[in-house]
């Protein structure tokens, strides 16, 4: 689990890449505009600096097919994993939607993930927005060298509460580098000084998930996409981040 400097160099510019392309297609996400625009845009910037789509192929455990899309689009009530590309799916005025990209880079893989309003939203799903974004720098700030898994997952879940939220804790963060997910597991809920140390040379990624309702999740008939059970929306951030023997570097900013 932990890299070499030349895989953290490498990781460094993988992340940037990767952040610099999610800022263009988020900025062409708009009302009327079909998902698989999105897509299409994602993984011709991907190869166009030479790298691969992380995403397109990809076969986790337990899945019964790869999924079959370079980019993740989910709208609304789908809290993750959403496919952009095998049915219609338009972008409407008033909607929030989570995009999830990953990339490889030299043979070492990247995440991130934002939500964006379309158009004009309303104040409670802009909060949403923002908790989750707020949810994750928290989650990052208690990623030190030194202290444990159970850290970040504490420190998340203290800060959700206490907004109101939920979260679906059968979904977290994971290692990343050699696959696009490797240990340790990272989640979104925690004991303090309990689980996996934190070493310097780690690299994670942590993605808090964050609903309007209750913590009831679905998983539909595609594989991939969650929703929450009771339709209410639901917002998701992700970093990868390196951990130091201080704070932890984000590898995949600055567009936050």
């Amino acid at each position: 689990m932990i890299k070499t400097k030349k895989e953290i160099e490498i990781m460094r510019e993988g992340g940037k890449r990767l952040a610099e392309i999610l800022q263009k297609v988020s900025n062409e996400a708009r009302a009327e505009l079909n998902a698989s625009v999105l897509n299409a845009l994602a993984e011709k910037l991907i190869r166009a600096g030479g790298d691969e789509p992380a995403f397109l192929n990809y076969r986790p455990e337990g899945a019964s097919r790869p999924y079959p899309a370079v980019l993740c689009v989910s709208i609304n009530n789908e809290i993750v994993h959403g496919i952009p590309n095998e049915e219609t799916k338009i972008l409407h005025e008033g909607d929030i939607v989570g995009l999830d990209l990953g990339l490889k880079h030299k043979r070492l893989f990247l995440d991130m993930a934002i939500t964006v309003p379309i158009g004009k939203i309303s104040k409670e799903y802009q909060k949403l927005i923002n908790t989750t974004k707020e949810a994750l720098e928290v989650g990052i700030k208690a990623a030190n060298g030194g202290n444990r898994v159970g850290d970040i997952g504490y420190a998340i879940e203290q800060f959700v509460k206490k907004r109101g939220y939920s979260m679906p804790y059968e979904l977290g963060g994971h290692g990343i580098g050699s696959k696009p997910a490797e240990k340790p597991y990272i989640p979104n809920r925690g004991r303090k000084n309990t689980g996996e140390k934190l070493k310097a040379g780690m690299v994670l990624a942590l993605e808090p998930m964050l609903n309007k309702g209750d913590a009831d999740i679905m998983l539909m008939d595609d594989g991939y996409t969650y929703k929450t059970a009771n339709n209410s929306r639901s917002a998701h951030f992700e970093h990868t981040i390196l951990i130091t023997n201080g704070d932890a570097e984000v590898l995949t900013k600055n567009i936050l």
